[in-house]
């Protein structure tokens, strides 16, 4: 076991606090784009954007995702986690793994999931270690962390036993966020994750419009799709309520540390991602091979 596994199971052991959201929590004022920052689209970090490239050739990049549900961290970490060659860990994933193996730990989580509750230290902690040693087993290193932490006391723990290089903190409007909570979809058969809402936000006080097209699903996924249980109107209240008590501080941590980029996005994946990649100072060498042809 790594020393990192070694630590943070047990900083877990020591912890009997409940703090960590399994269900995607939301915020109406953290996530909420305003004032300059929708104009700028990016508030960078005291470390100067262009030291991220340097970071990615020295070593494989430790970074963290902050953001509500709906809001896309699932997306963009992993899109930069196969660009850059980095495992990227979900939290929530590994919490529905869980649940979907029948272990001891599901019917316990499958109450705290539905219900818009909290989990314990300990158990994400050691669901995020025993994560971390099958990564090592296979040679993994780096990471881009999405879900974790979403406290004060998980940032210290993770402080203590890693040097996080960036954090990036993805913002959306409020009314986007509910409409893309609703609106996801998993196809029972496959997995396949879409959305059926059509966002589309007439700009007010000089702001831009924000457009965001469904992500429908292949005609043969159509007739297997399936809602997240916690994906309702009653357990998204509650988790915009905790999620404003529990996360805004965990932005300020990072913040005053100098690590925090807050990139509002401007609408779907076409037009926030070029932009998420010139506020990180990278290239989709792919994409521009994709564009070329």
């Amino acid at each position: 076991m790594s020393f990192l596994n070694r630590v943070l199971r047990a900083r877990a052991l020591s912890s009997t606090e409940t703090l960590l959201f399994v269900s995607r929590p939301f915020s109406s004022s953290s996530c909420v784009n305003s004032g300059t920052d929708l104009q700028l689209g990016a508030s960078f970090p005291t470390k100067p954007p262009s030291s991220l490239t340097k970071i990615s050739k020295d070593r494989n990049v430790q970074w963290v995702f902050l953001g509500c549900p709906g809001v896309g961290k699932g997306t963009y970490a992993s899109r930069l986690s196969n660009m850059l060659g980095v495992p990227h860990i979900a939290t929530g994933d590994l919490v529905r793994d869980e649940l979907a193996s029948s272990g001891p730990l599901a019917s316990q989580l499958a109450e705290i999931v539905n219900h818009g509750k909290l989990v314990s230290d300990e158990i994400i902690i050691n669901l995020l270690s025993k994560r971390l040693e099958a990564g090592e087993a296979k040679g993994e290193s780096g990471f881009i962390l999405d879900g974790f932490p979403r406290t004060i006391r998980q940032a210290e723990i993770l402080e203590g036993v890693t040097d996080i290089d960036l954090v990036v903190n993805l913002k959306l409007q409020e009314e986007a966020l509910v409409a893309k909570c609703l609106g996801r979809r998993i196809c029972s058969e496959c997995g396949g994750n879409y959305n059926v809402a059509c966002i589309d936000i007439k700009g007010e006080n000089g702001s831009p419009r924000m457009y965001m097209a469904p992500l429908l699903p292949p005609a043969h996924c159509e007739s297997k799709l399936i809602t997240r249980p916690d994906d309702t109107e009653e357990v998204v209240k509650e988790r915009l309520r905790i999620y404003n008590e529990m996360t805004r501080p965990v932005e300020e941590f990072y913040r005053s540390r100098g690590k925090l980029l807050e990139f509002n996005l401007p609408g779907g994946i076409p037009e926030s991602w070029p932009k998420l990649l010139q506020a990180l100072n990278l290239e989709d060498h792919d994409d521009k091979q994709s564009a070329a042809a």
